[in-house]
């Protein structure tokens, strides 16, 4: 293997093995947050409340991340890429496996849900600074001409994260009573995030920084505070790159975190089942993402996203009629639609946002755009579909969906197309 083979596998490597255990990690608390915290950490709620209670806690996370894009996007622009990610791996990791030695209500009272949301906003941070860095380390390294298929490796992360996150779920529920899940098998997810966090900083440490930040750093180009320069010239762009990714992570979130719970509480699907479709269609998920991102450097980033938006419109009025039929078949047609079309717009994202912004404050940049997404797609709907479902129906949800896919498609029609764009500057 040539040296250039050698560093190419290392750079996918850390940049897919970052964000697949940053999301593994996000991923197993909003399935605990279905499964099982109404009854461990809100038991005195009751059900439904404890349900809307758990899953409040999974959003808590994606109001931390703004913050954690602005503290390490900072360092990633000051410092670089690539110890920047050694610490948001590690602050991940060590919030995870704490919230698997947390104590439940029952024996820490109010003190438990408390120090739930306390681990979870650690996470939110972590997450927040993770994505961008890992996206740079990949796109800045990539030849010109193929961008958005090195951009393609941490977008893998949350496909293969997912399908992960559902066969733990489901070997820990299969081999053990119910009793026991609830009692402490639920923690055996979080607890093995400590052997993958030590994988994944074990491969960062062993790579070189980005050749475009080292330029920079030569060229004496690296701003003071980018935060305050990047809000200061590129606010516009960064709520139009929020925008035009936002109905995406609202039909990933929803596939991935709603629909366990949805599934289980409303249509009565045996726990292990949900689990086994999300395996598929976290399958379908990564499958998906990377055939888009390939196909962005030849038809181009704003385009593929364009039509992965477009298609989530129809996406989210066509799925929970789907779902509400209670066929097995059907829900795992409807989770696979959700996924993959959403993972038609995630592909490109990497390539597209790193991108849109230059050299100085793009890991703050690109950082704040893509969680804004998050907030708008990912925090915001999960919330209002169980209440949306309360009081008007699930196709009240996938109204909310398309109203944001119209969002989406705006965004992204006021954006430039950046297949071509240098980014040296």
């Amino acid at each position: 293997m040539s040296a250039r083979e050698s560093s190419t596998g290392r750079i996918a490597s850390a940049s897919f093995i970052g964000t697949m255990i940053e999301f593994y990690d996000f991923f197993i608390y909003g399935t605990a947050a279905a499964l099982v915290f109404p009854s461990v950490f809100f038991p005195a709620l009751g059900e439904a409340a404890g349900t809307v209670a758990a899953l409040g806690t999974f959003a808590v996370a994606f109001l931390a991340r703004p913050l954690g894009s602005a503290l390490f996007g900072h360092l990633g622009d000051r410092l670089g890429r690539r110890r920047t990610l050694i610490y948001t791996l590690s602050l991940m990791g060590l919030s995870t496996a704490a919230v698997g030695l947390l104590p439940g209500a029952s024996v820490l009272g109010v003190a438990a849900p408390i120090t739930l949301v306390a681990l979870r906003f650690l996470q939110g941070l972590a997450v927040g600074g993770e994505w961008g860095g890992a996206v740079l380390l990949a796109v800045e390294h990539a030849p010109d001409s193929r961008r958005g298929r090195f951009g393609m490796y941490p977008q893998l992360g949350p496909g293969v994260a997912f399908a992960l996150v559902s066969t733990t779920f489901l070997v820990s529920g299969l081999t053990m009573s119910q009793a026991a899940f609830l009692s402490w098998g639920w923690r055996l997810p979080f607890l093995l995030s400590v052997v993958l966090v030590g994988v994944g900083v074990y491969i960062r440490l062993r790579i070189q920084e980005t050749p475009v930040f080292r330029e920079a750093l030569e060229n004496r180009d690296r701003r003071q505070l980018p935060l305050r320069e990047a809000v200061r010239t590129h606010t516009p762009r960064m709520l139009l790159a929020g925008g035009a990714l936002s109905v995406a992570f609202g039909l990933n979130y929803l596939g991935t975190v709603y629909l366990t719970g949805y599934g289980t509480r409303v249509l009565h699907l045996p726990p292990p089942t949900m689990l086994m479709l999300g395996v598929i269609g976290g399958v379908v998920l990564a499958v998906v993402t990377g055939a888009a991102a390939w196909c962005s450097d030849r038809i181009g980033r704003r385009r593929t996203v364009l039509a992965g938006n477009l298609l989530g419109i129809i996406c989210a009025l066509v799925a929970f009629p789907l779902i509400d039929t209670g066929e097995v078949a059907l829900v795992g047609l409807a989770l696979c639609l959700l996924l993959g079309i959403g993972g038609i717009s995630l592909g490109p994202a990497a390539a597209y946002v790193a991108e849109l912004f230059p050299t100085g404050h793009r890991y703050t940049a690109a950082s704040l755009s893509y969680n804004l997404a998050t907030i708008l797609g990912g925090a915001i709907p999960p919330v209002l579909a169980a209440a949306l479902e309360a009081s008007y129906g699930s196709g009240a949800i996938g109204a909310l969906m398309a109203a944001l896919g119209v969002l989406s498609v705006a965004c992204v029609l006021a954006l430039p197309e950046t297949t071509t764009a240098s980014l040296r500057g």
